[in-house]
């Protein structure tokens, strides 16, 4: 290790307790969809601190709308801004995004979290509260990492952009602006937690509806009727079908951990309007994974021509067809190969601080990734603390050492990347304001 990766390191053990005290400020802001604003000025508090051109902007919808990928029932983004930080190369070097989304999920159910989910709980080691894995303690990696570098006075050769955004829990709208203004670099890397491990594929996904048709009657002459109820039931089975072919068909080892690889998953059913009336409408909605080869379009078109089979295991659906809509948000997939340069650097950079080889898999879900690849033309690969077992869920929580690692990782990881123009000759340690 070079002795301003040593230097960086030290600094970065030295200091954990900033990167605890942000994370902490940041769980405690409750950013949900469209409440991202006090969270994002914690963020702008912490990049003034760096010296770096900052740029903050509320997404445009009307510009959003006339990109082909946008994707998103979101109708305003007023105090939902999106924040860009660069930090300008010295010399001809490769740039780099730090991409991480600032949104979170809803709690759910108050009743089983242990304590507080937007009040972070500091217990055995980890930190508790919603957002606390996906994904502000990646985000507190990235800017614990920016904060080591700025302090040990590292100039760097290419630019380096930290991108917090909105909306990626929604379909990306947050990173789909930042592109459309301009923001583009050699390599990316998003710290979702992969728990630790280097995800250069992800998955991606659209969301559906399905409309099932039946008659109403009487509950008590209920055979007069057909429940679309019931019917649903045939949806569902063809649906879960066609997960079972889909997946079938994947061969690449990275997803051999991974028991479906890109699911159907029936998220929500409505239907019927009184318990003594038989249903004569019901929805289906759900996800759809993409797999990083494939295109959305060819899998709206398998989904529709599945369901056009139905008529074939009931003649109710060839008098009834079903009515599929893709609505709502879209993820994109990725694929990154395996020999590129940014894995390799990566991998560099972990093995110099867990002295392992690295578990390199593909993801089962989708990030940012897709619209970084596809409308940026930016390579990405995925890596960041936290585990994907404890995102969306009750008493979230990431553990302080994988932050801790995440944070040294990364910075090791842009300096090699970005290439080091000059040591600083003194560490500027800044004050210890979170």
């Amino acid at each position: 290790m070079q002795q301003i990766e040593k230097q960086v390191v030290d600094w970065l053990d030295n200091h954990l307790a900033k990167a605890i005290r942000l994370l902490k400020r940041l769980v405690g802001e409750k950013s949900t969809f469209g409440a991202e604003f006090n969270a994002q000025a914690i963020v702008l508090e912490k990049l003034r601190q760096f010296k770096m051109d900052i740029d903050v902007w509320e997404p445009s919808l009307k510009q959003l709308k006339q990109h082909p990928y946008f994707k998103s029932d979101r109708t305003d983004f007023s105090e939902s801004p999106n924040i860009v930080a660069k930090k300008a190369g010295e010399s001809n070097g490769r740039s780099l995004i730090l991409n991480g989304h600032i949104d979170v999920v809803p709690a759910g159910d108050i009743k089983a979290w242990k304590s507080e989910p937007f009040q972070a709980a500091e217990e055995n080691g980890r930190i508790y509260g919603r957002g606390s894995t996906d994904m502000k303690g990646g985000n507190t990696a990235l800017l614990f990492a920016l904060e080591a570098l700025h302090a040990c006075g590292v100039k760097l050769k290419g630019d380096l952009f930290f991108q917090s955004v909105v909306d990626e829990e929604c379909g990306g709208a947050g990173t789909l602006s930042a592109i459309m203004r301009g923001y583009r670099a050699d390599g990316a890397l998003i710290p979702e937690p992969t728990n630790m491990k280097l995800f250069i594929k992800q998955q991606g996904s659209l969301w559906f509806r399905i409309t099932v048709k039946g008659l109403s009657a009487h509950g008590g002459t209920r055979y007069e009727g057909v429940s679309a109820i019931e019917k649903s039931m045939h949806v569902i089975s063809a649906l879960q079908e066609l997960e079972k072919v889909r997946n079938a068909r994947i061969s690449d080892p990275l997803y051999e951990g991974i028991p479906i690889p890109v699911p159907i998953n029936v998220g929500s059913i409505a239907g019927g309007e009184w318990p003594s009336s038989v249903c004569d409408r019901a929805v289906i909605q759900g996800r759809c994974g993409i797999a990083p080869h494939e295109k959305p379009e060819a899998v709206k078109e398998e989904m529709t021509n599945w369901l056009k089979d139905l008529e074939y295991r009931d003649e109710w659906f060839k008098r009834h067809p079903v009515k599929l809509e893709w609505y709502g948000a879209q993820w994109l997939p990725n694929d990154l190969p395996k020999d590129h340069d940014l894995v390799s650097v990566l991998q560099s950079s972990y093995e110099k601080i867990r002295h392992t080889e690295p578990v390199i898999e593909a993801s089962p879900w989708g990030t940012d990734g897709g619209l970084l690849h596809h409308a940026a033309q930016t390579p990405v690969i995925v890596f960041g603390p936290g585990e994907t077992k404890t995102a969306h869920q009750a008493n979230e929580y990431i553990e302080i050492e994988a932050l801790l690692e995440s944070a040294k990782i990364i910075s090791l990881f842009i300096m090699d990347w970005c290439g080091i123009h000059e040591q600083g000759s003194e560490a500027d340690d800044q004050s210890d304001e979170a």
